[in-house]
């Protein structure tokens, strides 16, 4: 069953990509693997320009007066986000960019090779919450793209209240 058209019964959102027809979340998370900002995008879009928003809708709380902290330090992405231009901008920012360089088939890097791993488990267990936890998120019921947002948000919600009390 294809997607209703924009305006035409709520099928925002919706779109095939190279896994079949849905959405993709974004999600940013701390060291721990708490959300700290989530979005959403068609399934067809590019991953790599939703970082700068995720980092935009991003306001730290250190509990000192004036303007609140919006940049990190390191951020840690995996190999699909290797691209120079994303680099620079983050660094631009001051952002230490840990990102994993993409092999190419076709030469062989030379010197003596680097080890660098990325702790990419943090968000993948994020992913693996949502899944596991809310299954509204994994089966796409809602047609409307807000109330399929409102549902993430309120799972967000839900995981940082358990670390609180719990934790």
């Amino acid at each position: 069953m294809a997607p209703f058209p924009p305006g035409k019964g709520g099928g925002e959102g919706i779109a095939y990509g190279r896994k079949g027809k849905g959405i993709l979340i974004h999600s940013l998370t701390d060291g721990a693997g708490m959300p700290w900002s989530t979005h959403t995008t068609p399934a067809n879009g590019d991953e790599r320009a939703q970082v700068l928003p995720l980092l935009d809708s991003l306001h730290i709380r250190t509990g000192k007066r004036g303007r609140p902290r919006k940049r990190l330090t390191v951020l840690a992405m995996d190999k699909g986000y290797d691209a120079k231009d994303l680099r620079h901008r983050l660094r631009r920012r001051g952002i230490r960019p840990q990102i994993p360089k993409r092999v190419w088939k076709s030469r062989k890097p030379r010197g003596r090779p680097s080890k660098k791993d990325v702790p990419r488990y943090q968000v993948e267990r994020t992913f693996a919450w949502f899944q596991r936890k809310y299954r509204r998120l994994v089966v796409r019921w809602e047609r409307l793209a807000t109330c399929f947002n409102a549902f993430l948000a309120v799972a967000m919600l839900h995981m940082w209240i358990q670390k609180l009390i719990v934790g």
